[in-house]
């Protein structure tokens, strides 16, 4: 499938109401799904590769998230997704202010926003209408890549990222939900519409490294947790001297498992437990906060139920995740249901060893994954024509180094690319 001429211009300032061409006008449909094949296969990790030349390529960004759109969802008269869900959009909306560096060197902090853009755009083609963007930072944040106007221009309601201590008591356009066997929390509130009802959760996470490692798709969905709760990287503060409304859904035995998975993994003998942190955004990330961290995110994905995971890569980025780091332009884009499953594939790209990063193993002992091994997820390549069956090294791999704790003497930004028996640890 070639974008012709009209497909471009379809594409341009006007996608908001030119969405309603092409699929939308053949015939009304009831349901909307991803495509048949990602249905089948929801152990499986598509790989869909870009054409962008440049990183700052507007038009040609808008037009890889339209055809991509086009290409993997589907209406249908059969039973699917309603077409009148709400859906909940979650992109990974980092911004931070240029300091000193052009905004264009930061553009990799977040989701692309001209992707994202045309991605809805080709989803209203079907007649969908109910969108709600979704995430814990800022409307500054948001403005400084054009995520509000992009949200106008397509009819998208933008949820309110504040929230007083009242307003979680009362529920005011917030879900709770209750952590089945939860370690950190017993219960975590969402923004609505997050877990309600007839919602479709669209997660659009952006390919770069932080002090989590890699930001896929598993911590973007922290950005749908409501403040104060969002704040995962805090270590024990953030639980033991935060507010009441946070201690009062927090797990009473919290130091006695959070401490003594942390033990239990240092006399395993995995990789970088036994580093004495790393400095990132002014915070020092220690074994231990990365434990908490983890045990929270694992949580939080325990309530969360995910349509489609998807990792924005047309250009990945290194550093930090915010003002330390480099944009790469990289042409890729990567999705699918298991959202796990979608990260180990974007860690491996990323030039690391999943293994080696805590949370994914942490998530098997929870059994909330089924694997931490990147080579027993099933590898497609999305083509104009549909899926092809591949390898994972049929795709370059892109070094992201990261600030995830250094060893002594390693340079700030690394690489966590030291080998890991698979077979041995099954965890």
């Amino acid at each position: 499938m070639h974008l012709t001429r009209r497909d471009i211009l379809r594409s341009g300032a006007a996608l908001g109401t030119a969405a309603l061409a092409s699929r939308a006008l053949a015939a009304p449909q009831r349901y909307f799904m991803p495509h048949s094949f990602i249905e089948r296969n929801p152990k499986a990790v598509f790989i869909r590769r870009t054409s962008v030349a440049h990183k700052m390529d507007a038009e040609a960004k808008r037009n890889e998230g339209l055809k991509l759109a086009r290409l993997i969802f589907v209406g249908s008269d059969r039973p699917g997704i309603p077409i009148d869900n709400r859906i909940v959009l979650k992109p990974n909306a980092t911004s931070v202010s240029p300091r000193g560096r052009p905004a264009e060197e930061l553009f990799g902090t977040g989701t692309d926003p001209q992707f994202y853009e045309g991605l809805v755009a080709g989803m209203k083609e079907l007649g969908l209408t109910r969108f709600t963007f979704v995430d814990s930072t800022s409307y500054a944040s948001w403005n400084l890549r054009g995520l509000l106007d992009i949200n106008d221009r397509l009819g998208i309601v933008t949820q309110d990222p504040e929230r007083r201590e009242r307003h979680l008591r009362e529920g005011w356009e917030t879900t709770w939900s209750a952590v089945p066997e939860g370690v950190v929390f017993k219960r975590i509130p969402h923004y609505a519409p997050v877990n309600e009802p007839g919602t479709w959760l669209l997660n659009i996470a952006k390919w770069k490294a932080h002090g989590m490692g890699l930001t896929l798709t598993v911590k973007n969905e922290q950005g749908l947790v409501a403040h104060p709760f969002t704040t995962f990287c805090g270590g024990w503060p953030s639980i033991l001297s935060s507010s009441d409304v946070v201690k009062s859904e927090v797990n009473p035995r919290v130091e006695e498992l959070v401490n003594g998975s942390l033990e239990r993994h240092r006399k395993l003998g995995y990789s970088r437990y036994d580093t004495g942190g790393g400095r990132s955004n002014g915070n020092v990330l220690r074994p231990i906060e990365q434990e908490l961290w983890a045990q929270k995110t694992c949580d939080n994905m325990s309530v969360l139920k995910t349509g489609l995971a998807m990792i924005e890569g047309i250009y990945g980025r290194d550093g930090d995740g915010f003002n330390v780091g480099t944009d790469y332009l990289t042409n890729m884009v990567m999705f699918g249901k298991d959202k796990f499953r979608v990260d180990l594939v974007g860690i491996w790209l990323g030039g690391h060893e999943p293994g080696n990063l805590h949370l994914y193993r942490i998530a098997k002992e929870r059994g909330l994954s089924d694997t931490f091994n990147p080579w027993e997820v099933p590898v497609y390549e999305w083509t104009d024509d549909g899926p092809v069956a591949r390898k994972l090294t049929d795709f370059p791999r892109t070094p992201l180094k990261t600030v995830y704790l250094p060893r002594e003497g390693e340079p700030a930004l690394h690489m966590l690319d030291e080998p890991f028996d698979y077979d041995r640890h099954k965890v």
